[in-house]
């Protein structure tokens, strides 16, 4: 069966792969799966035939005949379950990988979506300026404990898994603000993601979509 995903229009990020289609277009890649691309605007995530795929009005979405899913660690981890190359076949290395999927998403991701809310959303906010270092201490403390466990590995649990997909993919929305720089190894793990085919090949579909010109009219 085909699958489609649904993607920005326009993504907010102008192509630099932080959207969150990229995660799914990333997976998909890695366990070489073809898929579509449904491209909805701004006006239309919030109509009904939207809603009716993601009932909070987001992207992305995942059809595939007539299985509907919203929600990206959702997606990522039914594509890791459903095709062969994102999950170890070791149970218990297979249970550590979704682990660190939900980790990614649950404890490391929180901080650095607060961050990114404090100075694009609330940035002329009285309260912003005293905020950001606390925010930025929840970033630092998040990232020196990830950095601890990974140490000199290059994945964090023997060979590339969906838990790494996912945790490079949240990491990368940190590299605007310099923090990522202060841990040398965190910053190779995400540039060794970066690396990989199979990333490469779902960036560039991303920001193909951000660099076209708009259609006439």
């Amino acid at each position: 069966m085909t699958i489609t995903i649904t993607a920005f229009e326009r993504s907010p990020d102008g192509g630099k792969g932080l959207a969150r289609d990229t995660r799914v277009r990333w997976a998909l890649e890695e366990v070489g799966q073809p898929y579509n691309v449904r491209l909805v605007s701004f006006r239309a995530m919030k109509e009904p035939a939207h809603l009716a795929l993601h009932p909070f009005g987001q992207i992305p979405t995942y059809e595939e005949g007539d299985l509907v899913l919203f929600e990206t660690g959702a997606i990522v981890f039914h594509i890791a379950e459903r095709y062969a190359g994102l999950l170890p076949k070791d149970a218990k290395a297979r249970a550590r990988s979704i682990t660190w999927m939900f980790a990614a998403l649950n404890t490391v991701e929180p901080p650095i979506l607060e961050l990114g809310a404090a100075m694009y959303q609330e940035g002329d906010k009285p309260w912003t300026k005293e905020r950001l270092p606390l925010i930025h201490d929840r970033i630092r403390n998040r990232l020196h404990q990830f950095s601890v466990r990974l140490g000199n590995a290059d994945w964090v649990d023997g060979g590339f898994s969906a838990g790494d997909l996912m945790m490079v993919s949240v990491l990368l929305r940190l590299r605007a603000s310099g923090i990522l720089d202060e841990f040398t190894n965190l910053s190779s793990y995400v540039a060794r993601g970066e690396a990989r085919p199979a990333y490469k090949r779902a960036f560039d579909a991303q920001a193909a979509i951000n660099t076209a010109k708009p259609p006439a009219g």
